[in-house]
């Protein structure tokens, strides 16, 4: 879930507005967390892939999906 900057608190917090939101940072972001999680590399490259394969708003959305249990995203 991507929440309002204000609401800043998670243990792992990324401000999309600042450099973190970067999309080649949030690449390099899931390859490390889905290696921290013991995902596969097969499972890790799908996950690449599909953050690749539209606009920003898609590569943040995937992101959340994969690790959003983990990750709070502010904008």
């Amino acid at each position: 879930m991507i929440k309002p900057r204000h609401e800043m608190n998670s243990a792992i917090e990324i401000d999309l507005n600042g450099p973190d939101g970067n999309a080649f940072v949030l690449m390099g972001f899931a390859k490390s967390y889905s290696k921290s999680l013991g995902w596969t590399t097969r499972k890790s490259d799908m996950l690449l892939k599909r953050m690749q394969s539209g606009d920003y708003d898609n590569l943040v959305d995937e992101f959340d999906k994969a690790f959003g249990h983990i990750v709070t995203l502010y904008r």
